[in-house]
């Protein structure tokens, strides 16, 4: 199941969402060149988050391989700052298109519910929590973690909260089958947070790299709780499809806030 589009109206200008998404582009392009090497694997070294190295729980100049003659060496002290830079840098196109997508369809409601200044502050927030979660689940990980896909899980968190009842467009591909459905968000997100803590039990023990589904869990568990703290409640008031009191969504359609 991948979301395509939901039925809820924008109000305010994503300005923070947009920035997001510039950002990670532009780290993509600039730092990451664009996936190719050797780029890509310097900056998952330099940027990525490695929670053995962050604890120093690892040797320092261990050498972890990411590919065919390609290693990352970890350094001798904790680089703090890759608990953020992380959330800027991905493995793959498909990484960050993934993401983005999801942001773009989740992030403006959620910003709408919000406020600009609180959204950007909510965003960083969740992907500490995503970052936090992860790193208390495999503290002597020497595996990189980079991606937006935790903090993301934050604004998703948020969106069950705020917008249950609105109708998530789907598409689904089975073989040579594809068609789309819609279903009201609680039943798309849940179903989402549910697989991620189901893989995240599955991968338990595993020693090879691959997705950090306890990030996943962690921000969208954080985004929930800090919706609460983050939402403005006179804009969350006027929004037509807010909370569970709210018939589902059935058409799309763009009105203006006065």
């Amino acid at each position: 199941m991948f979301p395509i589009r939901d039925d809820n109206p924008q109000f305010l200008v994503p300005y923070v969402t947009y920035a997001i998404v510039g950002l990670n582009v532009l780290s993509w392009v600039l730092v990451q060149g664009f996936g190719m090497e050797p780029q890509l694997s310097a900056s998952v070294c330099n940027f990525g988050l490695i929670p053995g190295e962050l604890l120093q729980t690892v040797s320092p100049q261990r050498q972890i391989e990411l590919g065919p003659q390609l290693y990352c060496t970890l350094g001798e002290s904790p680089d703090w700052f890759t608990v953020l830079s992380s959330m800027f840098m991905h493995g793959s196109w498909l990484h960050i298109i993934g993401n983005m997508w999801f942001l773009w369809i989740f992030g403006n409601n959620v910003e709408d519910a919000m406020g600009h200044v609180r959204f950007a502050i909510f965003y960083l927030l969740s992907g500490l929590a995503a970052a936090g979660l992860q790193i208390f689940a495999d503290p002597d990980s020497a595996i990189p973690m980079v991606g937006a896909s935790g903090a993301i899980g934050g604004v998703m968190g948020a969106y069950i909260l705020f917008y249950p009842r609105v109708h998530v467009h789907l598409l689904i591909i089975l073989g040579f089958f594809a068609t789309t459905v819609a279903v009201p968000a609680v039943f798309m997100l849940g179903y989402w947070f549910l697989l991620q803590v189901v893989s995240g039990f599955a991968s338990i023990d595993a020693e090879a790299g691959g997705v950090a589904f306890w990030a996943h869990v962690g921000g969208f568990a954080g985004g929930a709780l800090l919706a609460l703290l983050f939402r403005d409640r006179e804009l969350l008031a006027k929004h037509p499809y807010a909370g569970w009191r709210q018939p589902p969504t059935r058409s799309w359609q763009r009105i203006e806030r006065s």
